[in-house]
C-alpha cells in the first residue's frame, strides 16, 4: 500500500492547473491562478515549474501557520 498525503494530493492537483507562458525576453512565468500570488519566473519551463512548486508549498504552509483561507482544489480542503 502506498502513502497518500493529503497536503501532497493537493500540491499535485493545484499544480494541474498551473499556467506557463514565454515571455518577450524567453523567459518564462508560470501561475497557479486558484492560488492568489504563486507565480514564478525562469530561464526554462522546467525550471520554472520546479520554482512554482517551491513556492506554492511555501504559500501553503504560510497560509496555514497564519490561518489563511486556502482554495478548495480538486475537493481538497487543508484550511
Amino acid at each position: 500500500m502506498v502513502a497518500r498525503f493529503i497536503s501532497s494530493d493537493y500540491v499535485e492537483e493545484s499544480l494541474a492547473q498551473a499556467t506557463y507562458d514565454k515571455l518577450e525576453d524567453g523567459t518564462y512565468v508560470g501561475r497557479v491562478p486558484p492560488c492568489v500570488g504563486v507565480i514564478a519566473f525562469e530561464e526554462t519551463p522546467r525550471e520554472c515549474e520546479n520554482n512554482l512548486r517551491f513556492t506554492l508549498e511555501d504559500w501553503i504552509l504560510v497560509g496555514l501557520k497564519r490561518n489563511h483561507p486556502l482554495p478548495l482544489i480538486a475537493d481538497i480542503e487543508l484550511s
